[in-house]
């Protein structure tokens, strides 16, 4: 796994594919593995840089602060260090907060912009929900165990829990195998969740935006689809039927077909 100087930071990537650079951007907590299910589709038609964000996978883990605007300033260094003057960014969730803020400050090293269960700023429900998760990761001690117990019901519909028990144990299985996370990490993390407010600067995004919701969520639900694409200039929305937080594990093969034609549209 390569990785590279940014930002006062070591960032840990990977590489896969050909044609515009697109980058990768891990939600909560997530390293850049989180996306195998894309990459495969996304490289036969991008250059997929997925990366390990501050604090999660193989990247440093410094102390401080966090925010949703220092992860951007993380991506736009790291673009800068391994020479991409512009890119594809998509994210899920975190990844969508850090991409939208990446957007709106650095807009010309933005192709297009991607954006899964994103959110412009955390509300009062938002807010309980990350907090229950930290109490949480801080009893149990495992961010790896409140990926699995805590986040995961949140994210997939309980249908799926019930048709597919065996992917759900595959998915906890890759989640435990993963480099863990420290506690700590997480904390600074979902910190920058809940101080996360880019509303203000969506204005300032010019980029080709694709913005998507699954429609069982409850986490950023539909809630924030109007004020999103209302303040994003000529964005789209597509909303994923009986999917909750991540249909990019509920609805593989939908997501990755309607993704990919927004992206070819907006490629060279």
């Amino acid at each position: 796994m390569p990785k590279v100087r940014a930002n006062n930071l070591t960032i840990n990537y990977e590489q896969q594919g050909t044609g515009d650079p697109l980058i990768l951007i891990p939600y909560l907590a997530a390293d850049h593995a989180c996306y195998a299910f894309q990459v495969a589709e996304y490289a036969k038609h991008f250059t997929c840089i997925s990366l390990d964000p501050r604090g999660a996978g193989e990247t440093d883990k410094p102390g401080g602060t966090y925010s949703t605007e220092i992860f951007a300033d993380d991506v736009a260094a790291f673009m800068k260090a391994i020479g991409i003057e512009q890119a594809h960014v998509s994210g899920l969730s975190l990844g969508a907060a850090i991409g939208m803020w990446l957007a709106a400050k650095y807009p010309k090293m933005v192709k297009s912009l991607s954006l899964h269960s994103p959110w412009p700023k955390t509300d009062g429900f938002l807010k309980s929900v990350v907090e229950g998760w930290q109490i949480m990761a801080k009893a149990s001690g495992s961010v790896a165990e409140l990926i699995v117990l805590g986040i995961f019901p949140w994210c997939l519909t309980p249908e799926l829990y019930a048709a597919k028990p065996d992917y759900i144990q595959s998915l906890s299985d890759f989640v435990r195998s993963r480099p863990a996370q420290p506690l700590e990490a997480f904390v600074r993390q979902s910190n920058a969740v809940l101080a996360h407010d880019v509303e203000s600067r969506l204005n300032r995004i010019t980029a080709p935006t694709q913005i998507t919701f699954g429609r069982r969520d409850q986490l950023t639900s539909t809630r924030f689809a109007d004020g999103l694409r209302n303040a994003i200039r000529g964005s789209e929305v597509v909303v994923f039927e009986d999917c909750a937080h991540a249909p990019i594990y509920e609805r593989v093969d939908e997501f990755n077909q309607r993704t990919v034609v927004f992206l070819k549209r907006h490629a060279a």
